[in-house]
């Protein structure tokens, strides 16, 4: 790597081995919560984790680069995390607010990638690029607001009793 050209190329690919990597894991998270309300949360990120991985393969054809080609070890060691978490002898209650804390981490994770993104995309003066990849910068926040608002308004405090 030579330039911030070939840095945001390596971003790219990073983000979409780790939005690869999270399609495979969202259904084992989902299938695991108990509550409903989380479940979906879960089912609906999935959908949109799915329209994520979408932009940046429009994002590399706009860049006539090809996504794959990078793992994701941080997502990796992420997943791995929560799949770990997933084995612990747990109330339910206690499980879905752990499930809530990994998901949380994956998405500041993303919101990290994304953030980083954009800023390259900015200052190497892709434009349309910024739009697609601060869309999903919003929905990664969106995500985590979502998660942080049902562990607060109720499920820590079930996990509390």
């Amino acid at each position: 790597m030579k330039t911030l050209e070939d840095l945001f190329e390596h971003q790219l690919k990073d983000l979409y081995s780790a939005e690869s990597q999270l399609i495979e894991a969202l259904p084992k998270m989902a299938k695991h919560a108990n509550d409903k309300k989380l479940k979906k949360a879960f089912e609906d990120h999935l959908e949109e984790t799915k329209k994520h991985k979408e932009r940046l393969e429009k994002v590399c054809e706009e860049l006539d680069i090809k996504p794959n080609g990078e793992t994701c070890k941080a997502m990796k060691g992420l997943i791995a995390e929560a799949e770990g978490y997933i084995k612990e002898d747990a109330s339910e209650e206690v499980r879905d607010a752990g499930l809530i804390a990994e998901a949380q981490r994956v998405e500041h994770y993303e919101i990290s990638g994304y953030g980083t993104a954009v800023r390259y995309a900015k200052e190497l003066g892709h434009d349309k690029i910024v739009k697609l990849l601060q869309s999903t910068l919003d929905e990664e926040y969106g995500a985590d607001e979502k998660l942080n608002d049902m562990a607060e308004d109720r499920l820590n405090k079930k996990a509390k009793k």
